[in-house]
């Protein structure tokens, strides 16, 4: 088994899993975040797996994650499980490789307007394949609310470390006043993967292959999804794709709704 050189001793890879892969090379796919990170384990045969590991007390859980992928396993392309240990030292889980590419690959990002287009058709999927009334996960603005001010009140919001430019003249107890005031009016509600994002797509020869990262996903407003994805659009390809990605999806833009909604995300999580 080999290592990559970045490999974080907070995170060391389980016992069981070098013993049951010493064929597979382990290498860091994703850690921006020092409570959190997915290892890639490549075999010679080309399969892919994944390992990911989050520090306890941390949000979005391991268990979160595994609740809510073994139930969207039965609606939505989503990643395979393994094996799994929510009681480790972090608690992780492995799964099986989703084969495609995400939206940030340089094959995808060289036709912007497409990957757009695969982009909202893929969100208009996950909402009208994923059945409200038998999720059991709900984010709808009173549980949103309520998360955010408990994190708030355990001083765990720091908005110089988790608010985009747009927000950081807002202190924590000014964002969760203008929440609370401002809340838009409810538009419809589906079950929203919580952390729509470029990379968390997967394409294969401009046919969606599946959804990744649903620590989050839950039944809330349509806007939840839709302010966040527009949002990853100008980190991942620049600004001008909002009015192309919603068109395509099939709504009208809500410009307090993404406001809002945009807030919120970065005081959930």
């Amino acid at each position: 088994m080999q290592h990559h050189s970045d490999l974080n001793s907070l995170f060391p890879i389980p016992k069981n899993l070098q013993k049951s892969h010493t064929t597979w090379t382990f290498a860091v796919a994703w850690s921006p975040f020092d409570h959190a990170c997915t290892y890639r384990l490549s075999h010679p045969s080309g399969k892919t797996r994944y390992l990911k590991m989050v520090q306890k007390g941390s949000y979005p859980s391991i268990k979160d994650e595994l609740d809510r992928l073994h139930w969207a396993a039965d609606y939505l392309p989503v990643p395979k499980i393994i094996d799994q240990d929510i009681n480790g030292n972090p608690p992780w889980f492995l799964s099986e490789g989703i084969q495609g590419l995400n939206g940030t690959e340089a094959e995808l990002k060289a036709d912007p307007e497409n990957l757009v287009r695969l982009l909202a058709c893929a969100l208009r999927f996950f909402h009208d394949h994923a059945p409200v009334e038998a999720c059991p996960f709900d984010f709808r603005l009173d549980a949103a609310l309520k998360h955010i001010s408990k994190r708030a009140q355990l001083g765990l919001i720091h908005p110089e470390q988790h608010f985009h430019p747009e927000y950081q003249h807002f202190s924590v107890d000014q964002a969760l006043a203008f929440l609370h005031e401002h809340r838009p009016p409810p538009s419809k509600s589906v079950v929203c993967h919580g952390d729509y994002c470029v990379p968390n797509i997967l394409f294969q020869n401009n046919c969606l292959q599946g959804f990744v990262d649903l620590g989050e996903l839950g039944v809330a407003d349509v806007w939840w999804d839709l302010a966040v994805a527009t949002w990853s659009l100008n980190w991942n390809l620049g600004n001008g794709w909002e009015e192309l990605f919603l068109k395509e999806y099939g709504i009208t833009n809500s410009p307090e709704a993404i406001t809002y909604y945009r807030l919120l995300y970065d005081m959930v999580s």
